[in-house]
């Protein structure tokens, strides 16, 4: 009796691939009928079951794969049908998570439809995983000039005012202020000064996703990723002890120009000395 059991499940496997590979080569067979009669929708259908069914066939049908996900997502796209678009690329990352052809492509969609800051994300995880991508990092470079106002470069540049912020940093630190919230850190520029002057825990917040991921690089190629914690938050959503342990000594902010009143500056800092800071004996 074992020997028959053995014998029926090994059959039984067998059986089971023989039908997984059929199933598998009329699917790449429907597909590409389908291609050549410009049906992409059920040609896309296809490709996700044979993905599904035969990973190992991942390498060998990707580019296909990626043009008939851009040509379905095209007539989504004309059709208004955006979520069934989104749908159609989170499976396709689902599939190939680390292709920057399909992260730049979804970011484009998203650059159209006004998601700039959602766009800027996919953009960058291209330029990360390609740095050789000449479209990924020419959208990437155009969105940026969207959300980046061009204060923002002059105020980096304006070597007057970084000292200023600078020695102020250090004379709190030195003063004993030794746990920091940097409110919008932007590039992280204060957050570094912060640690560079002696602060034992830094903290930075940053809304803007373009904004957030450019602080990380920035912070890891000054190899303080370790030594300051970034979130992608608003400083009116930090909670204690959920994102920090406790409440900090010093909120640093540069978030000081024209928008000062619609950045809502003025909340964010009445809302870090009372449920951020350390309240004065």
């Amino acid at each position: 009796m074992p020997n028959s059991n053995a014998k029926f499940n090994c059959s039984h496997r067998s059986s089971q691939e023989a039908g997984r590979r059929e199933l598998v080569s009329r699917s790449l067979q429907s597909a590409q009928h389908c291609l050549e009669d410009q049906d992409f929708g059920t040609a896309y259908a296809h490709y996700l079951l044979v993905l599904n069914l035969a990973p190992e066939l991942k390498t060998s049908v990707k580019e296909t794969f990626q043009f008939t996900l851009f040509k379905w997502a095209e007539e989504l796209d004309s059709l208004a049908r955006i979520q069934d678009l989104f749908n159609c690329y989170e499976q396709a990352l689902e599939l190939y998570p680390n292709d920057e052809v399909i992260c730049n492509s979804m970011g484009e969609h998203l650059f159209r439809m006004g998601f700039r800051d959602e766009a800027a994300g996919y953009f960058h995880k291209a330029v990360k995983l390609n740095p050789d991508f000449a479209d990924a990092k020419e959208n990437f470079y155009r969105v940026a000039n969207w959300l980046v106002e061009r204060w923002h470069f002059i105020m980096l540049n304006d070597a007057k005012r970084n000292l200023t912020y600078l020695k102020a940093i250090e004379n709190a630190v030195r003063s004993g202020c030794k746990s920091v919230l940097d409110i919008g850190t932007g590039t992280g520029i204060l957050s570094m000064f912060a640690k560079k002057a002696g602060a034992s825990f830094v903290y930075a917040c940053e809304l803007s996703k373009t904004m957030y991921e450019l602080a990380r690089d920035v912070v890891a190629a000054n190899n303080m990723e370790r030594e300051i914690k970034l979130l992608h938050l608003k400083s009116l959503d930090i909670e204690i002890p959920k994102h920090m342990p406790e409440r900090v000594s010093l909120v640093v902010t540069e978030t000081v120009d024209a928008g000062l009143f619609g950045e809502g500056i003025v909340e964010s800092l009445i809302h870090a000395w009372e449920h951020l800071l350390l309240q004065p004996k």
